[in-house]
């Protein structure tokens, strides 16, 4: 087995992964069944994609509940070719693993996780703490601070949120987002959604949708009501998407950023428009 260097700073591979080992005690689970327990993970960044994953050495994977995949999901993975089925008390998880085609990672098994793509394993843990939807990455930062800012703000004219007392909170790579208490929001303008979403460094998030005229994009507030502990002081407070309405800062007009989300929230998917007798999607 190749072991990889235990340098702690990113390395790259002709593929275009870059990766570094970490310390972390990492296992992962199908249910009640540990299908990875390791503490030699590797963090694995893939070319365009913003969020790393962890590849495991062969021996701390239980290789006994893999079989070469049936139907492999070749191109998945930044030029895999080698996947694997998961196979656990009569279940066949196709493609729930793979390795990649770099010599960096020659011996190691990465793993789909259920909550990023709705396959793979469903529980994940580092040290005590379960983690969700994809690792914690070491060069991302999130900080939520109580602030005195004055924030208001609107949605087609109509203010809809005004506080002089947000907690800001400021992640790398995205816009400040405005957490706001709820007495100080027109939740009567908004109603609550099944949408949900899950973020390693803040918790599952519940949205609500604009119930006036215009055409809004759907689920456009959310809130956390259990926030991890890096992000506690936004629990139970309201946030928008700065990317679809108007955001007023101690009197100063933002401009609307350009993110990862705009190209979802510009486009006609997920948006709603009220005509006629109520609210409707399109």
């Amino acid at each position: 087995m190749t072991t990889p260097s235990t340098a702690q700073s990113p390395r790259s591979t002709p593929q275009g992964l870059r990766w570094e080992p970490s310390a972390r005690w990492v296992r992962g689970r199908k249910g009640d069944v540990t299908v990875v327990d390791s503490r030699r993970p590797v963090l694995v960044w893939e070319p365009d994609i913003p969020v790393p994953l962890y590849a495991f050495p062969r021996d701390e994977v239980r290789m006994d509940l893999l079989r070469p995949a049936g139907n492999p999901h070749t191109g998945a993975h930044t030029g895999s070719t080698v996947f694997y089925d998961l196979l656990i008390g009569g279940e066949l998880l196709e493609n729930a693993a793979w390795t990649f085609p770099a010599a960096d990672l020659a011996g190691h098994i990465a793993f789909e996780w259920f909550r990023r793509t709705g396959r793979g394993l469903d529980h994940w843990y580092e040290e005590e703490e379960e983690i969700f939807v994809h690792p914690r990455d070491p060069y991302k930062r999130v900080d939520a601070l109580p602030s005195s800012r004055h924030v208001r703000i609107e949605i087609g004219g109509t203010v809809v949120a005004d506080t002089g007392r947000p907690v800001l909170l400021f992640e790398t790579g995205l816009p400040t987002r405005y957490y706001i208490p709820r007495e100080d929001v027109r939740l009567d303008l908004f109603e609550p959604t099944e949408h949900r979403t899950g973020c390693p460094y803040k918790g599952t998030a519940a949205y609500w949708s604009w119930r006036g005229e215009g055409d809004v994009p759907a689920d456009i507030v959310w809130s956390y009501a259990e926030p991890l502990p890096a992000a506690g002081a936004v629990r139970g407070l309201l946030a928008f998407y700065n990317e679809a309405v108007d955001i007023t800062v101690d009197g100063e007009l933002l401009d609307r950023p350009v993110t990862p989300f705009t190209p979802t929230l510009s486009s006609g998917a997920g948006r709603r428009r009220r005509t006629g007798n109520g609210p409707g999607r399109r």
